[in-house]
């Protein structure tokens, strides 16, 4: 291979990891300082994107130089930063001594208000920014020829992180940063305004988020997608170099965009694939990253207090379950078929929620990557049904969950052996493996295309026939999971997520029995997704992506993460305010982030548990009646 060509590659990959670390360093900064897994930094990303290519044109027609392409950078970089400002005193301070999956959640609810709010400005045109003056040509090297900008863009890495080595270690703030970073409480106690502390590091944090996305507007058309996409990346940085690590998130950038840039000649269906996989392993060997520090502080996630309470149900409860019940049931009865296509989804969610509410609410296991598992299901399924053997609908339905414990119990096994953020940040790299697969092996998997033609067979081709089998299927592994919350196994599983220590102390062993919730966990969310494959007709790498991972943790927390039945209730109304909502307005994602935002800040319990709490203030039990 040509010399020059791999120098150029390899300046190529620099100029890449000189944006990435820009971003990711303001991840790694808010979440070192404030332990907020924030995933509307991808937002601030965008939005310096956006407000780049409207800012900087203007400040070309006042004088074309290209100070001031770059001072229009700085400007856009700062207004983020001002936004930040916003979202922080707004929602994030509210939410700092909340779980981290609420705050996931919330953040979330924040990149839905994002894009609709993109959308209702900007359009869903793709908007190209311009290019900065005097550096629209080509610098020859090695007789190639590179371009000057991305060179300028390898040296703003290095310029980036002495002034954050600098801002770290030569003023009072970047001295308080580094201490919060270590021990955010101690600083409280030494009478630190955290709340100043918090506010200042949302702004750093947001402004070199929207900096990289103002860097890129000459390389890449600023566009309404590019928030996850870029999330995704700096999680993936951040990781690898350690949370909290500045100097490890340079590191890592470059490790990332070197082996994306020769990845690419090499394995060129496998790049996604690499970059995840050598995340993966990097919280296998070595989970608080290359070169971040263990801390305790950082490897715990929080879970609600007086998590899953278990109790029996009343006559006028049992009732009122029953009724329910026999209302979704008569829907193919009483409804058009679009209500039965809309309830067939909705039991289908409500079993890969409640396989995620095993996970978390009985294994204390947070996965950010549970929709794995249900692509898992809905591939193996689909791929057998219209394979070169045209497999029956029944014999490959079985396949499904088979297929989905088979890569839990493979994904476990390396999961099992952390906790707290690790364990979930690896399940999420775990998950985008199975996403990069489906997505870049476009013989077997159809590549972003998907397969179409999964459709069930002649005898369940009717849409009521096929929604009963699905609420007999999904009813009745929801009935199994919950006979195994109230068995040994589930008590096990709760005695290790309450205390690990004591648990292993009087002989349990917890590594084993979260390995086989992980797998049974799978399992379910596979025949979910082999339901929903033949629901659905189709099959594309989205059922494995994790704004699906996402959705399946708001049924969650919405339903209730306190409750047995909440992830039920969850499904049902998250499906259901989407269904309602996406037809009645273009901005139904703006919609939606409210209410999910209004739902952890008013309902942190969760709807059924809000209504659980209602039920015990007016009637309180003895305490002896609860399981």
């Amino acid at each position: 291979m040509d010399p020059s060509f791999l120098v150029l590659q390899a300046l190529s990959g620099l100029a890449s990891a000189a944006s990435l670390f820009v971003i990711a360093s303001g991840l790694t900064l808010v979440f070192g300082v404030t332990r907020i897994v924030n995933f509307a930094h991808g937002s601030f990303t965008m939005l310096g994107a956006y407000i780049a290519v409207s800012l900087v044109p203007r400040l070309l027609d006042l004088s074309y130089a290209p100070w001031t392409f770059f001072l229009g950078i700085l400007l856009a970089a700062f207004l983020v930063g001002l936004i930040g400002i916003a979202v922080e005193m707004l929602l994030l301070r509210r939410l700092y001594r909340v779980p981290e999956l609420f705050q996931l959640l919330a953040t979330f609810g924040v990149v839905l208000i994002v894009e609709d709010l993109v959308l209702a400005i900007w359009g869903p045109v793709d908007l190209a920014g311009p290019r900065a003056p005097s550096l629209r040509h080509g610098v020859e090297i090695l007789g190639q020829r590179f371009p000057a900008y991305d060179l300028v863009l390898i040296g703003i890495g290095p310029v980036v992180l002495g002034l954050l080595w600098l801002l770290m270690h030569r003023t009072r703030f970047g001295i308080l940063i580094r201490a919060a970073t270590q021990d955010r409480d101690m600083v409280g106690a030494l009478g630190v305004n955290q709340a100043r502390l918090f506010t200042l590091t949302l702004f750093l944090g947001a402004s070199l988020a929207g900096f990289g996305g103002a860097l890129q507007i000459p390389r890449i058309p600023a566009n309404s997608h590019m928030d996850l996409s870029v999330i995704t990346d700096a999680f993936v940085v951040t990781v690898i170099g350690g949370m909290g690590s500045v100097p490890g998130a340079f590191l890592a950038a470059l490790l990332i965009g070197e082996l994306q840039a020769f990845g690419i000649l090499i394995l060129p269906k496998a790049t996604l694939v690499l970059v995840f996989a050598l995340m993966a392993v990097v919280l296998v060997v070595k989970p608080w990253g290359l070169l971040g520090r263990p801390e305790a502080a950082s490897g715990v996630v929080r879970l609600p207090e007086g998590i899953l309470r278990l109790r029996r149900f009343r006559p006028a409860e049992t009732a009122l379950a029953t009724l329910v019940v026999a209302a979704l049931l008569a829907i193919p009865l009483l409804g058009d078929a679009y209500m039965v296509k809309v309830a067939t989804e909705i039991l289908i969610f409500a079993l890969a929620a409640f396989s995620l509410q095993f996970l978390v609410g009985v294994g204390g296991l947070v996965s950010f990557g549970h929709a794995a598992y249900f692509g898992l299901g809905a591939y193996a399924a689909g791929l057998l049904v219209t394979g070169p053997l045209k497999v029956p609908m029944l014999p490959a339905l079985l396949a499904a969950p088979l297929a989905a414990a088979l890569g839990a119990a493979l994904f476990g096994a390396f999961i099992v052996r952390l906790s707290g953020i690790y364990l979930a940040m690896l399940t999420l790299a775990f998950g985008q493996i199975v996403y990069a697969i489906g997505f870049q092996w476009v013989e077997v998997t159809g590549g972003d295309n998907g397969i179409v033609g999964v459709w069930p067979a002649p005898w369940a081709a009717d849409r009521s026939v096929y929604f009963y089998g699905v609420a007999a299927v999904a009813l009745g592994a929801i009935v199994l999971l919950r006979r195994i919350i109230v068995a040994p196994f589930g008590y096990t599983l709760r005695a290790a997520r309450d205390s690990a220590t004591r648990a292993e102390a009087i002989g349990l062993d917890v590594r084993t029995h979260r390995w086989l919730a992980f797998t049974l966990a799978g399992a379910a969310a596979g025949l979910a997704g082999g339901l929903y494959a033949f629901e659905k007709g189709s099959i594309d790498p989205t059922l494995a992506a994790i704004p699906l991972s996402i959705d399946f943790l708001v049924m969650v927390l919405v339903g209730g993460i306190r409750t047995v039945m909440g992830p039920l209730v969850g499904a049902g109304f998250f499906h259901a305010l989407k269904d309602a909502v996406m037809p009645l307005t273009a901005y139904w994602r703006l919609l939606l982030g409210l209410a999910i935002i209004a739902t952890v800040l008013v309902f942190p319990r969760g709807l059924a548990g809000a209504a659980e709490a209602l039920r015990a203030r007016r009637s309180p039990e003895p305490a002896a009646a609860s399981a």
